[in-house]
Formats: C-alpha cells, structure tokens, sequence
C-alpha cells in the first residue's frame, strides 16, 4: 500500500484531467447550479411583488425539462404514431424528430435578462431614437380576470414593435413572442431566447411540425403565461393593415381551462425604420427584403455618428395606445354563430385598427395624398382633416402644432418638395409618401363604426 508507483507524466496529467472533470461534473457544477437557482428564485420573487402579472412557474422550467414535457405530451405521441404511419417511417426517428422541433421552439427565459438587462436597454434605446408617446395606459392587473391569460395583440409596422412593446408593460408583466426564421442567427438567437420567445417556422407544412408548436403554444397559454402576437404575421408594405393569419390564433383558443383576454395594441411611427426597403418589396410585389450587410452597417453607423456628435434630431414620434381587454369567453357569448378563429381575427384586427394612434408625419402625409395644396393651404387641410378623425373616434397622439413638425420630417428627407407653390411628392417618392398616409386614410375609410357585433367589449 506504500510502495511507490511511477507513470509517465503524459499519463499522469491524463488522471488529474479525469479528475478535475469528475470533480466538476458532481460536485462543482451541481453546487454552482444551485446557487445560481436559488439566486433567481429570490430574483423572481422580489420581481413578482411588482408585477400585476406575476411570472408563472411554467415560464421558470428548465428548458431541457419543458422540451421532454413537450415531446411526451399525449398529443405529441399521438402525432407521432400518425407521421410514422402516414410515411412509413419507424417510430423513433419520428419521435427525434419531434424532439428536434421542440429544441428549436422552446425558449430559454432568463428573468435576469429579461428584467435586468433587456427592458432597460429596450427603454434607452427606444428613447434615444423617438418621442415615444403613449395614448392610454396597459389595462390594471385588478381590472381584468387574474386568472385568465393576458395576449398583447398589435399590428406590425417595424422591427421596433417588438422593443417599445416590451419595456412598454415591463411593469405588468414578461411577454413571450412569437418570432420567425429572421432570429435564429447566433448570438441574437440567444438572447431573444433568453427574453423568453418561442421561434416558428411561418412556412412549415409539416403536420408534426405545426403539431408540436401547436402544444408549447397551448401548454404555456394554459399555464397563464403572458402571450403577444401580431395577427399580420408579418411587416406592413404598404402602411395599411394586412390581412390576419390565423394559425396562432387556432391553437390559443384551442387552449383549455383559462380564458383568454385579448389587449388590442395599436402602434405608429413618425419614421419606420425600415421605410424604404418595405416600399421597394410592394413595388416588386415580392416579400423578400433586399437590405444587404453593407447597407445595414452603413446606416447604423451614420446614425451612431450622429448621436455621438449631439447632431441626431431623433426619428420623430413613436405612438402606442392599448385599448379594451376583449374576453374570449364574453365574445363567445355574444356570438350565436361563427365563433371560429377567422372571425376572432377580425374583430381583433378591427380594434386594433381603432386604437392606431395618429401622429404628425402620417397625419400630413395623408392630407398631401388627398391632393398638391400649398404650403399655406396645408393648414387648412390638415384641419379638415382632423375634423374628419375625430368625427370617427381616431386616437390623436399630436403636438400643438403637427403641420410644422410633420411637414419639416418630410422636407427633411427629400419626400416632399414645393414645385409651382404646390406641395408634392418628391420624383421617386410617391410610394413612400402612401406608405405613410395609408394608416390614416384606412382609419377614414372605417367610417363611424360600433364594437364589431355591435355591442360592446371587454372583460
């Protein structure tokens, strides 16, 4: 027992190798786990004091843990037996295939990240950029059911949505987000896990697929956790309200044992960031966005330059104003027919619409597109205008004076130009001027209307 043993020192340092990893694996790691557990459960709870919303257990699971319950959920199983019969394929490779899926969907919420880092950076950042101005305030947490799930619904006009949304009810609650294939890039897919979002294939015609999103949807619905879509699927390129998808829609009512309370979110901007490239995809008639790295790079760094130099005017306002809860429950009741996902959708796209605030830069824009006025006319029409709005209930974020400021924004980019005393469009920029003018237009073109079944809503 005491004789000397000899190793060659390659062999030796083999050991100690071995060692050290064992040491880590049992001891080491499992020990810094807990620590780091317990020191987000005192995090989540100090959290939980202040929010009307508090973070649900369901949103806390590992994710390892949350992506098993997913893959053995009876439903899935099921839907693993139909697609190894359907395509003569053996059980197991279906059934990694579904678990592949659930590993690409399921989240990674960090409450550290999402509260700690991610609100505050979506608050400064949206602020450095826009005036950012809100019309009525996220619904009380004591005004609606505690104990149904809370879904943000929202039109989509930028990428930006998703930042103001954010920190907008970061005081309520954490939001999960549907985003698509545009995320999953390293690290930015990380991160947008981290805050708690769930990534889809909008494209995906595979049933086990759509099978498997359907039930992470659901299993988080029924536990209460805070959801926010935009019906649209995607982008605006015209400026107007697209028509809704229907499939995320499907698999929350499809949800069992809570009721739904719908928040309609209405958002506008006095410049979307992403103008251009959206105007150009109408014109081609074509959903692909052709900004390249170099464009992209160029613009951020022109615009950091700026910021720095104290010579960045800012973007203009960005409007944000919540309307009325609408209870799936309630809107089912008053419905004696056509209770489907199709109508829900509707009705949802239609309060949205109601509640898109208006601000200076669309307001002008709108009043330009009607027709060439002078600059001294202009007055005169945006107030005509404004007369028109308010006639059919619009929801009116602007300054005393919105003629001077949207006008200037709209010089200032070369949109507009005076040629013969008349106010036009600039050679080239029609498109873009539309673009602007079509939420308030569309608004008009909704005339005076009700609640969509002609009664009204909320929870």
């Amino acid at each position: 027992m005491t004789a000397t043993v000899e190793l060659p020192v390659w062999l030796l340092v083999l050991v100690l190798a071995f060692a050290i990893v064992a040491a880590l694996d049992r001891v080491l790691v499992p020990s810094a786990r807990w620590y780091l557990r317990r020191r987000m459960e005192r995090v989540v709870a100090r959290l939980n004091l202040r929010l009307d919303r508090p973070i649900e257990p369901f949103k806390l699971m590992r994710r390892q843990d949350m992506i098993l319950r997913l893959v053995h959920d009876p439903a899935i199983s099921a839907a693993v037996a139909r697609s190894a019969r359907s395509t003569q394929t053996r059980e197991d490779v279906v059934l990694e295939r579904a678990r592949a899926y659930a590993r690409e969907i399921v989240p990674a919420f960090s409450a550290t990240v999402y509260f700690g880092f991610a609100t505050r950076f979506a608050r400064r950042f949206s602020r450095a950029f826009y005036d950012v101005r809100i019309a009525a305030s996220a619904p009380r947490g004591d005004l609606v059911n505690r104990d149904a799930t809370v879904v943000f619904v929202m039109n989509h006009r930028s990428n930006m949505d998703y930042v103001l949304v954010t920190w907008l009810v970061a005081q309520r609650s954490a939001l999960s987000y549907a985003v698509g294939e545009w995320a999953r890039i390293w690290p930015l897919s990380s991160l947008i896990r981290a805050m708690g979002a769930y990534f889809i294939r909008r494209n995906s015609r595979s049933p086990l697929y759509r099978r498997v999103l359907a039930r992470y949807v659901q299993m988080s619905t029924e536990a209460g956790v805070t959801q926010a879509f935009f019906p649209e699927g995607g982008l605006s390129l015209d400026g107007r309200i697209g028509t809704p998808k229907v499939g995320l829609l499907s698999y929350l009512m499809a949800a069992e044992g809570r009721d739904l309370l719908f928040v309609p979110v209405g958002i506008a901007y006095d410049r979307v960031l992403e103008d251009r490239i959206l105007t150009e995809a109408d014109r081609v008639g074509e959903r692909r966005f052709r900004a390249g790295p170099a464009q992209f790079v160029g613009f951020v760094l022109r615009t950091f330059w700026r910021l720095v130099r104290g010579r960045f005017p800012g973007f203009g306002a960005a409007g944000v104003a919540f309307g009325a809860p609408i209870s799936l429950q309630a809107w089912k009741a008053r419905r004696a027919e056509d209770r489907g996902p199709d109508a829900l959708a509707r009705d949802l796209m239609d309060e949205i619409g109601r509640n898109i605030p208006i601000l200076p830069v669309p307001l002008v824009a709108a009043a330009l597109s009607r027709g060439s006025v002078s600059r001294h006319g202009l007055p005169a029409a945006v107030a005509q205008l404004r007369v028109e709005l308010a006639h059919v209930g619009a929801v009116t974020l602007l300054p005393e004076d919105p003629v001077a400021e949207g006008l200037r924004a709209l010089e200032k980019r070369d949109i507009v130009v005076e040629q013969g005393g008349r106010l036009i469009p600039a050679a080239g920029k029609a498109r873009l001027l539309a673009f602007y003018a079509a939420s308030v237009l569309q608004r008009l073109d909704r005339g005076t209307e009700g609640r969509p079944d002609g009664s009204e809503v909320g929870a």
